[in-house]
C-alpha cells in the first residue's frame, strides 16, 4: 500500500457527513466544477454577511473539509461569526500533482468573489478572507498572492489567516527543521514526503530534498527570501550557524519546477508581490518544523509594509489547533481557537 493511500484511510475513518444544525446549514456542493463543504448561518444578520474561504491542511495529499476535525472548526467559524464558510475539497497527491491543489482552490476562490455569487449569499464583498492550516494555509498564501495579479477580480480580500503553514521548499534544514526533526504529528521526514509528493513520486526529488541537496545554482537568486539568518530573530537563531547553500543538479528543477514556483513556495515572492497583501494573521508553534517559514514571512510581509498579527504559540506543536474534541482534547488547542476566531471575528 502507498504511504499516502494509509492517511487517506484515516481521513475516511475521520469523514463526517454534512449534517445541519440549529445553528448552521451545512450542504456539500461544487463551485466552478470543484467540491467544496458549504457553511450557511441560520441567525438573521443585521445586514450582509462575513464570510471565511477555508482550506484544509494534509500536506497537499491528506485530509478534507468533511473529517471530523475541519468540519468542527468551520462550523464553529460560521457560527460563532455568523459568517459564510466555503470549505474546499482540493483535489489531492498522489493521484493530482502541483498545481492541480492550488488551481482548484484558486478557482473557487474566484468564483465565489464574483458579485453575482456575493450577493447570492448574502455576503459583504469588503468582508472575505481566505485562511487555512498547514499545507492549507500555504494554499491561503498564494490564492492571496495570485489575486493581485489577477485583473479579472474585482473584488479584494480583506484578510488572509496563515495557521502554522508551509511556505518554502528552499531550505528544508532551517533552525525550526532541525529543533523539531523527531517531533510527532509533523517531523522532518513526513514534511520533505509530503513537499516531494506534491510535485512528483520519483524519490530522487524525495531524496535530494531531505540532504538539502536540491536547489540548482541557477535559483541561487531565490535563497535571499529564504535566509534564516536575515529573517529570523535572534531567539530562534540560538546557537545555529547558517551555512550557504549546496547546490543539486539542474535535472530536477528542469523536471519538477514547481518546487521552485512561488504559487508553491510563497515565500518565493519577491517583496514587490508582497505590497498590497490584506491584512494578515500567522500563527506559528515553537515545535513545529514550519515554524520558521511562518515568522520570516511574517518579517517580510512587515518589511512590505502589511499589516500582520503574529500569534507565536511557545507551548504547541504542528496542527495542535485540531485538538478541540474527542479523545484527543487539549487546552492549547482550545486557546490557539479562540484566538484565530477572536482575530477573525475583530478584523473580517
Amino acid at each position: 500500500m502507498h504511504y499516502m493511500e494509509a492517511l487517506m484511510l484515516i481521513t475516511a475513518a475521520e469523514y463526517v457527513a454534512p449534517t445541519s444544525d440549529e445553528n448552521v446549514t451545512v450542504t456539500d456542493t461544487e463551485f466552478s466544477n470543484v467540491a467544496v463543504r458549504l457553511y450557511l448561518p441560520r441567525r438573521a444578520s443585521d445586514g450582509l454577511r462575513r464570510a471565511v474561504v477555508y482550506f484544509h491542511g494534509g500536506g497537499w495529499c491528506v485530509g478534507q473539509a468533511g473529517m471530523k476535525s475541519y468540519d468542527h472548526l468551520t462550523r464553529w467559524t460560521s457560527n460563532r461569526l455568523n459568517a459564510v464558510v466555503v470549505s474546499v475539497n482540493y483535489r489531492l497527491a498522489p493521484k493530482y500533482r502541483f498545481p492541480v491543489q492550488f488551481e482548484d482552490v484558486y478557482s473557487v476562490t474566484k468564483f465565489f468573489l464574483q458579485s453575482s455569487v456575493l450577493s447570492q449569499y448574502g455576503v459583504d464583498p469588503d468582508r472575505v478572507c481566505v485562511a487555512g492550516d498547514s499545507a492549507g494555509g500555504n494554499l491561503a498564501a498564494a490564492v492571496a498572492q495570485q489575486l493581485l495579479k489577477d485583473p479579472e477580480v474585482e473584488t479584494k480580500l480583506k484578510a488572509q489567516a496563515l495557521l502554522y503553514p508551509a511556505l518554502q521548499t528552499l531550505d528544508l534544514n532551517l533552525p525550526s527543521y532541525q529543533e523539531n526533526e523527531n517531533k510527532p504529528i509533523l517531523p522532518k521526514s513526513l514534511m520533505i514526503k509530503f513537499w516531494s509528493e506534491y510535485f512528483t513520486s520519483d524519490s530522487s526529488l524525495r531524496e535530494a530534498m531531505a540532504s538539502n541537496r536540491h536547489v540548482p545554482v541557477e535559483a541561487s537568486h531565490l535563497f535571499q527570501f529564504v535566509n534564516w539568518s536575515n529573517l529570523l530573530p535572534e531567539e530562534l537563531k540560538k546557537d545555529h550557524v547558517y551555512s550557504s547553500p549546496a547546490y543539486g543538479s539542474s535535472e530536477l528543477a528542469q523536471k519538477y519546477p514547481g518546487f521552485l514556483d512561488p504559487r508553491a513556495a510563497p515565500l518565493l515572492a519577491s517583496d514587490a508581490q508582497l505590497r498590497g497583501l490584506p491584512l494578515t494573521y500567522v500563527l506559528t508553534c515553537k515545535h513545529d518544523v514550519l515554524r520558521d517559514d511562518g515568522v520570516m514571512y511574517v518579517g517580510r510581509l512587515r518589511a512590505a509594509g502589511v499589516p500582520v498579527m503574529h500569534d507565536h504559540a511557545k507551548d504547541a506543536f504542528h496542527g495542535a489547533m485540531m485538538f478541540v474534541s474527542g479523545p484527543a482534547e487539549l487546552a492549547v488547542g482550545h486557546r490557539l481557537l479562540n484566538r484565530y476566531i477572536e482575530w477573525l471575528n475583530e478584523n473580517l
